[in-house]
């Protein structure tokens, strides 16, 4: 006998069928006729009845709550919503960051409608990458996409955070900094001399301010006469008070400092001056005056892939090998000034480093055994290779 309680769908309820071209189940919620006279309906798509009924509990939950988001707006395009609205003040580096930190993951999950969306999405995006992406860039994105996902929230267009749900996968291993020997040194500078980027490689080299430090660098904060006639003599300078971090700041206290510059930085951030100033004359009402050290032929900040190339078609150049990026010249910094006696405490005050067991721990590949400093150190270091 047939079972009593089966009965048809009546008239309005969900629908639930299934789509061989798709090989997959089909929820459809009726939202009754449009203007048009045509039926508008809500769609879901499961590998089960199972997970299609969920599904179509969860959206009608959405509607209960008076969530706005189509079906067809993707996460890619959420993404772009918060980039755009979801962080106000931001410098434009911060949103190249963001943007950067986020393009492999959409590559994953871009497509995505939003509200479709699970943890196992996210999940799988992130462990595809997890081969050849770093476990600090999984942490990044995953964190960047929560963030997006927080301000869709807050605009009514999902209903929950589902980026907080799941913990990136341990990703590759980081490519390990390493440092120049001397010689190497030596024709790192002998090749980047007249090129667009010398002055940014010999400022980072012999004064081992950070990447993005220098990319921030301003004019204002540059002082390259001193005041040597003073009755204790000021040595020429640079003032590191401005990094991307959290907040627009540099990392700690300590990371704000007013280094003495060698002679050879002295030098080529005269010639790079010389250099922007054609630079302003030739681009005219183009040129945008954002007071930056490192700008490009326009004014604009130095875009940091941008210098990663010409970094390393440099080094390439000066014979070095492949595998060289900018962020080993601070290495560098750190390994030359070791090798010739400065105690830990100096360097570590030099690098901007709260306490010496960072940079122990940061360069301890670069640290050799100790016993004074950074201008005159690497003035006395830069002029035994040229006599």
């Amino acid at each position: 006998m047939a079972d009593s309680t089966a009965r048809r769908r009546g008239h309005g309820e969900d629908a639930i069928y299934f789509d061989a071209a798709k090989n997959r189940y089909v929820g459809a919620v009726s939202l009754g006729f449009g203007p048009d006279g045509k039926r508008n309906r809500r769609k879901v798509t499961g590998r089960t009845k199972a997970e299609v009924r969920d599904k179509l509990k969860a959206l009608h939950a959405e509607l209960d709550r008076g969530l706005r988001t189509s079906a067809v707006y993707t996460v890619r395009q959420a993404v772009d919503d918060w980039l755009q609205g979801g962080l106000p003040g931001r410098s434009e580096r911060t949103h190249s960051v963001y943007r950067e930190a986020l393009q492999p993951l959409m590559g994953q999950i871009g497509n995505r409608p939003l509200r479709e969306l699970t943890a196992g999405d996210v999940r799988t995006g992130l462990e595809a990458l997890s081969g050849h992406l770093s476990t600090r860039y999984l942490q990044i994105a995953k964190t960047s996409l929560a963030r997006t996902i927080r301000y869709a929230e807050a605009h009514d267009l999902v209903g929950r955070n589902v980026a907080t749900l799941t913990d990136p996968p341990k990703g590759a291993a980081g490519r390990p900094s390493r440092s120049l020997t001397l010689e190497q040194s030596l024709a790192l500078l002998d090749a980047a001399r007249g090129s667009r980027l010398n002055a940014y490689i010999v400022l980072s080299l012999t004064v081992g301010i950070r990447t993005e430090e220098a990319r921030e660098l301003r004019w204002d904060h540059v002082d390259l006469d001193g005041d040597p006639g003073a009755l204790r003599p000021v040595p020429p300078s640079v003032a590191v008070w401005r990094s991307v971090r959290q907040g627009g700041d540099t990392k700690t206290a300590k990371s704000r400092r007013t280094l003495a510059l060698p002679r050879t930085a002295v030098e080529a951030l005269r010639e790079h001056r010389r250099r922007q100033a054609e630079d302003r004359l030739a681009a005219g009402a183009v040129w945008q005056d954002q007071g930056l050290v490192f700008v490009s032929t326009i004014g604009t900040p130095l875009d940091a892939s941008n210098v990663r190339r010409e970094f390393r078609r440099i080094t390439k150049a000066a014979g070095l090998g492949v595998g060289w990026a900018p962020r080993d010249l601070r290495h560098t910094f750190v390994s030359l000034m070791s090798a010739d006696g400065v105690p830990i405490e100096e360097i570590a005050r030099l690098a901007g480093h709260n306490k010496t067991s960072t940079t122990e721990l940061v360069y301890r590949h670069e640290l050799r055994p100790v016993i004074t400093t950074g201008a005159e150190v690497m003035d006395r270091i830069l002029s035994r290779g040229n006599p």
